[in-house]
């Protein structure tokens, strides 16, 4: 067993997330952390919503709201949806807590008297209009080395270099297209250079290992070929001070150094909530976070990799003082860098990618509330950005859920359940097995082999592919043996073997794809007699903040959390004769092909 941390990445505040979002990081890493658990690995699975930065003070003035009000609101419909999609977090929580204020402040502490954090005189953008800081990501221009008209402020997409917006041709505000003023400014920023090497050792050590998409590493590694130093503090009064410059209250530290810092502030939250609840010490995120035997993946969308290869492993050795410069850890001990960096591609729509200021969109929320989360999941799971972009039509959308989930998955649970209810009304005895048998109750078996190896490489499509197969060859076996033509008295011992090969299978594959598709599970436990939950789902739950006067302004907020210690070994169980099963409903429904053109119609972009 391996204790294993599910490190997400945090939604932004700014407003309801879409489906492409949670392509990226939410659905990918609940089927990691799921299979995990059932794998009998110790499991911590952490995020919460990123509230700090320019962005969300925009929306905010556009809404004649203050962020403060803004991000309560965005964050508790995050936490709505994400929770309705089954994301079994441990703990989700925010950037706006006093726990995360105290060890944001504590890590730039020690990395700043480590050497690594340097005051430098920059340029920074500001936006005529407003007189506020504009966000690198915030400013686009043409790529000065590729050409690319779409770079931004931070990084071209199309070259994958590095760049600060004074680099950029022409640059101009992604806000209001208005060219940005640049002034002098007194910053702190990471000495990256003083950290390069510590940083190339480790990505060819995770090159070596082979586990890493290989997209991700050579990305990764390419971008420290023009390794420089980055702001880590900008010039704006949203977000958490910077310590040593309490007197300049309009200086707070980078939204991105603060938000990555949130898996471990997030792992600390949790652990002092257990604390509180269960009397376990309050320092056990240590054991996920100290323990160089512990494991770590980092879960986002591929315009994210830069921080979690480079930003945040940087951070990491410069707290732990790994870096050219030396230095000491700080009270959080030396702490582990990534195991790896899970990156997904991007989700389109319907050809184009999303927007929501053109209603060129599908929030998750809508999704659920109309079909529910299982045909979402299974087609993120089947059809989703693993390794390349993918796109979403709802014509696929209705297709799969039609002739897969409903004409595979359910239909062999209805079917199956039907014939036993019909006959027997509960699961019957198992006698004589014959070869067509065991061969089935062989391949079902294998599927914990096969299905388990590629959900621990993070290959979804082709884990829920290869569930999907068995799936078929069960659907097979009953149309070989036709068990609804046994009428006859003789027949019924045979009748009796069959049906209870049939269940067996089911609920094996039950299992098999209950880290794809946990709410239908636990229907399908439901339906063949089982009681409570097979799958534990996560839970809403109103706390109190840990640290009222941090200056956070939080009292109350929604967390996500849950208690999964229930989750079933992922293994074949025997199901038990005498279990009472009643006729069913189906698990899943089909979708009308009306749904395309109605869905098409509501899409105003």
């Amino acid at each position: 067993m391996s204790r294993v941390l599910s490190a997400v990445a945090w939604p932004y505040a700014n407003g309801p997330r879409h489906i492409g979002h949670v392509a990226g990081f939410g659905v990918p890493s609940d089927v990691f952390s799921r299979y995990m658990r059932m794998a009998g690995h110790d499991v911590l699975m952490v995020s919460g919503t990123d509230e700090h930065g320019t962005p969300i003070l925009v929306t905010a003035d556009k809404e004649g709201v203050t962020a403060r009000e803004l991000a309560d609101r965005n964050n508790r419909v995050i936490v709505e949806d994400l929770a309705a999609l089954g994301l079994s977090y441990d703990l989700f929580t925010r950037t706006t807590t006093g726990n995360h204020y105290r060890v944001v402040q504590e890590m730039f502490t020690t990395v700043r008297d480590n050497g690594y954090m340097v005051e430098q005189t920059t340029k920074s953008a500001i936006s005529p209009s407003t007189g506020r800081t504009l966000p690198d990501r915030y400013i686009e221009g043409t790529c000065p080395i590729c050409k690319y008209a779409e770079a931004r402020g931070d990084q071209c997409d199309n070259c994958g270099n590095q760049l600060d917006p004074t680099d950029l041709i022409d640059p101009r505000s992604k806000i209001n297209g208005e060219t940005p003023a640049f002034v002098d400014t007194q910053h702190y920023f990471l000495d990256l250079p003083a950290l390069a090497g510590a940083l190339g050792e480790w990505l060819d050590e995770r090159e070596s290992s082979g586990t890493w998409r290989p997209n991700v590493i050579k990305f990764s590694q390419n971008i420290l070929k023009e390794i420089r130093p980055r702001a880590m503090t900008r010039d704006i009064d949203w977000g958490i001070p910077v310590p040593g410059w309490e007197d300049q209250p309009t200086k707070r530290l980078y939204v991105w150094f603060d938000a990555v810092i949130g898996y471990l502030s997030a792992s600390i939250e949790w652990a002092r909530r257990l604390a509180e609840t269960e009397g376990s010490s309050p320092e056990r995120w240590r054991d996920w976070w100290n323990d160089p035997e512990a494991l770590s993946y980092y879960f986002m969308g591929k315009d994210n990799i830069v921080f979690h290869s480079q930003i945040w492993p940087a951070e990491l050795l410069a707290y732990s003082g790994s870096g050219d410069k030396g230095g000491e850890p700080g009270t959080f001990g030396e702490l582990n860098l990534p195991t790896e960096v899970v990156s997904s591609e991007f989700m389109t729509m319907e050809s184009r990618q999303f927007s929501t200021s053109r209603g060129h969109v599908i929030l998750v929320r809508d999704v659920l509330e109309r079909y529910g989360p299982d045909p979402l999941r299974y087609f993120i799971c089947a059809a989703g950005p693993e390794t390349s972009d993918a796109d979403f039509t709802w014509a696929e959308f209705v297709q799969r859920n039609n002739s897969e989930l409903v004409a595979g998955w359910g239909n062999l649970v209805n079917r199956t359940a039907t014939m036993v209810a019909k006959n027997f009304g509960e699961i019957p005895e198992c006698g004589p097995l014959e070869e067509v048998d065991e061969a089935v109750l062989a391949t079902v078996r294998g599927g914990f082999g096969s299905v388990g190896a590629l959900l621990g490489r993070h290959k979804l499509r082709a884990g829920i592919a290869e569930a999907m197969r068995i799936v078929g060859e069960v659907n097979k076996y009953l149309t070989v043996t036709e068990p609804y033509k046994m009428k006859d008295d003789s027949q019924r011992e045979r009748l009796a073997t069959v049906l209870h090969v049939a269940v067996q299978c089911v609920s094996d594959c039950n299992t098999l794809l209950a880290p794809f598709l946990p709410h239908a599970a636990n229907k399908v436990h439901a339906v063949l007699g089982g009681e409570g939950e097979l799958i534990p789902m996560p839970r809403i739950e109103e706390v109190d903040e840990l640290e009222p006067d941090s200056g956070a302004g939080l009292v109350t907020y929604p967390v996500i959390t849950g208690d999964y210690t229930a989750t079933p070994a992922w293994e074949s169980r025997a199901v038990v004769p005498g279990t009472k099963v009643d006729k069913p409903t189906p698990v899943f429904t089909k979708l009308d092909p009306s749904v395309v053109e109605e869905e098409l119609a509501r899409v105003s972009g």
